[in-house]
This record gives C-alpha cells, sequence and structure tokens, in this order.
C-alpha cells in the first residue's frame, strides 16, 4: 500500500534541506546532537520496544518523530495489547555507508536519495510477525498522516519493516488523534 520512489527521497530530502537538518555524519556529531537535545531518546513502555541489537547512541531521534512513535504504540496496544517495535532510528553517514556494503536497497549516505535516518526524522517499525488484521490496521492507521503529510511511510520488500518519515508538521498545533475504531478500507470492486 505505501510504495517507495525515487521523487519520494527526493521531496523527502528537499523538505529536509528546507528545515536545515543536518545530516549526521559521524558518532561525535551524534553525541553533540544528543546532548544539545535537538535529537531526544526513544524508550521502551508497555506499548513501544526497541530492539535489543539497537545500540544506546542510535535509540535518538527528533522530538517530532518520538511524538508519533509513541502515539503509534499506544493507539496499537489499545487495539492489540501488545507493543509495536523499534528497529531503527537515527543513523551516521559512517554507518549508513558500512550498512549499504551489506544491504544494496539501503539509500546511500549523501545525495539528493541520501537516507532520512540521517537526519533523525524517520523510524523503521517491525512487520515480523503482525497478523493480517495487525497489518491491516497499521495501513488505516497511516493513511490519513499521510494524506494530511504528516508522514511519508514506505513498505519495504525486501525488508521486514514499514520505513516512516515523519515531518515536523506532526507535532506542530493539534496532534494527530487517531479515531477509537479506525474503519475498515472498502472492499475492492467485483469484477464481472
Amino acid at each position: 500500500m505505501f510504495p517507495g520512489s525515487h521523487d519520494m527521497l527526493v521531496r523527502q530530502n528537499e523538505v529536509l534541506d528546507s528545515l536545515e537538518l543536518p545530516r549526521i555524519a559521524n558518532d561525535e556529531e551524534l553525541a553533540v546532537l544528543e546532548e544539545a537535545e535537538e535529537l531526544v531518546p526513544v524508550e521502551n513502555s508497555a506499548s513501544l520496544v526497541v530492539a535489543a541489537n539497537l545500540p544506546e547512541n542510535r535509540r535518538y531521534c527528533r522530538s517530532w518523530t518520538r511524538d508519533f512513535v509513541e502515539d503509534l504504540g499506544e493507539a496499537y496496544y489499545r487495539e492489540f495489547h501488545r507493543p509495536i517495535v523499534v528497529t531503527s532510528l537515527v543513523r551516521t553517514m559512517d554507518q549508513q555507508k558500512k550498512l549499504r556494503r551489506y544491504n544494496h536497497n539501503a539509500a546511500p549516505e549523501e545525495g539528493e536519495t541520501a537516507s532520512t535516518h540521517l537526519a533523525g526524522v524517520t523510524v523503521d517499525i517491525l512487520k515480523r510477525g503482525m497478523t493480517r488484521a495487525q497489518h491491516n490496521w497499521l495501513d488505516r492507521y497511516f493513511l490519513p498522516l499521510q494524506q494530511a503529510g504528516l508522514i511519508d511511510p514506505i513498505e519495504e520488500r525486501r525488508q521486514p519493516v514499514f520505513h516512516v518519515v515523519v515531518f515536523k508538521t506532526y507535532s506542530e498545533g493539534q496532534p494527530f488523534q487517531a479515531p477509537a475504531a479506525l474503519p475498515d478500507p472498502p472492499a475492492p470492486d467485483a469484477e464481472n
């Protein structure tokens, strides 16, 4: 339901450039942003689990991204009594370069289609182990947010994650409130 595209990556990077969000080059720059609280920690809770293999200094993101993932986790937990699992948050250019050595689908660390993880605005949410109902629920949760221009979700085909870019507008003004019960998607038209 949420395919990625070259044009989407270009547009996302244009938005990051307009916000003057730096792409984080290395661990030293990452530490400075974390200490200055320009990147905020994402912590485990009943509704949100950060993958155990994600290093402590990579469990950070922009405040609006944290707002989104916490809101999503709470809504998902209310529906399914299970937490969502975050597998990736902020990355550095050094880390992205290494990742591309073995993951040929990973975005580059530089250029017009650079990974949005490098600016701390993106979260990867594990979809492995989700039931069809849970997957459909996430699709319905993401759709109005995408239509409102608050997020850009991509359902990765070769990785078991939803890759979600969260725009600063997510936390400006009134935060998005998901309806208590999301409607079922319309049935596909019957073929004659």
